[in-house]
């Protein structure tokens, strides 16, 4: 199924200042999210965006953060954004069944929400240039079980990856689109 734009988000989960110096391949994670950020901005696709504990962890890096405020970060204290009530309240009240996922760690924090909105009957695409961990191995199977998940779910939902041009260039389906040349630029 192809993303609309009228009906996706995206969910960025966790880019905090003590957790991503550690993610493996760090610089073109920060460079995709970025990308995907200001691609998101551009089409007008709302972001809802998430901190675990920041009292320990830090705040969203500025990179993120200057792209994302005045809005302000959902805070939560279970791995996945599923035990953010507030979240979880916002996202339903958004209307919007497609769920874009990005963030860290791929095999925590990504893996348990994807698995909690594919339970919930969301339609979720992980942007796999746009997550990472510290380890590869534990990015490729947090990857895998996400697909598996999406494969063999209980609920209704879906569970499938994309990348960060995959979703922005779907999200627009033609050159004609009014944004087209924004996002050319971002993705160059």
């Amino acid at each position: 199924m192809l993303l609309n734009s009228n009906n996706t988000t995206l969910v960025l989960i966790d880019v905090q200042e003590k957790l991503e110096p550690a993610m493996h391949e760090r610089e073109t994670l920060v460079r995709n999210l970025t990308k995907l950020v200001q691609g998101m901005k551009s089409l007008q696709i709302p972001v809802f965006w998430l901190e675990q504990t920041p009292d320990k962890l830090g705040r969203t890096i500025p990179a993120l953060r200057s792209l994302l405020e005045p809005a302000t970060p959902f805070t939560k204290n279970s791995f996945s954004c599923g035990g953010c009530t507030s979240f979880t309240q916002a996202l339903a009240a958004s209307g919007r069944r497609q769920v874009l996922i990005a963030g860290i760690e791929t095999h925590v924090c990504v893996y348990q929400t994807a698995v909690e909105l594919i339970r919930d009957s969301y339609a979720v695409e992980v942007v796999a240039d746009a997550v990472s961990s510290r380890r590869p191995l534990d990015h490729a199977i947090g990857l895998e079980k996400i697909r598996d998940c999406g494969r063999h779910s209980v609920g209704s939902g879906q569970g499938h990856m994309t990348t960060v041009e995959t979703a922005l260039f779907e999200l627009m389906r033609t050159a004609g689109h009014e944004r087209f040349r924004d996002i050319l630029k971002i993705v160059k």
